[in-house]
C-alpha cells in the first residue's frame, strides 16, 4: 500500500525491520565494525545482504539438485535395458 507525503510524493511501502540480538566474540565484532566503516555501510545492511546471499545460494543449490535428479530419472536407456551386465573388475582388468 502506497502512501502520499505532505509534498504530494508517493511513498512506496517500506520494509519492516525487526531487531535481533547477536552474540559475537569481541575480536570478531571489532573487525566487523571496522569492515563496515571502511565500506561506508552499516553492519545491519552487511549482515542482511550476507544472510540474503546465503539463503539464495541454498535455494539455487536445491534447484540444481532437483534438476540433476530429474535428468537422472529421465535418462535415455543407452541400450542396456536398465541391466548392467558387467562388473567393476571386468571393466578395470588389465
Amino acid at each position: 500500500m502506497d502512501a502520499v507525503t505532505e509534498f504530494g510524493d508517493t511513498l512506496k511501502t517500506v520494509a519492516v525491520h525487526k531487531n535481533v540480538t547477536l552474540s559475537l566474540p569481541e575480536p570478531l565484532l571489532r573487525r566487523f565494525r571496522v569492515y563496515a566503516a571502511s565500506r561506508n555501510q552499516s553492519m545491519t545492511r552487511l549482515m542482511a545482504e550476507a544472510i540474503r546471499r546465503m539463503l539464495e545460494e541454498d535455494t539455487d543449490q536445491a534447484k540444481a539438485k532437483q534438476r540433476f535428479l530429474e535428468r537422472i530419472r529421465k535418462a535415455p536407456d543407452r541400450g542396456t535395458g536398465g541391466v548392467i551386465g558387467w562388473t567393476r573388475e571386468e571393466l578395470h582388468a588389465r
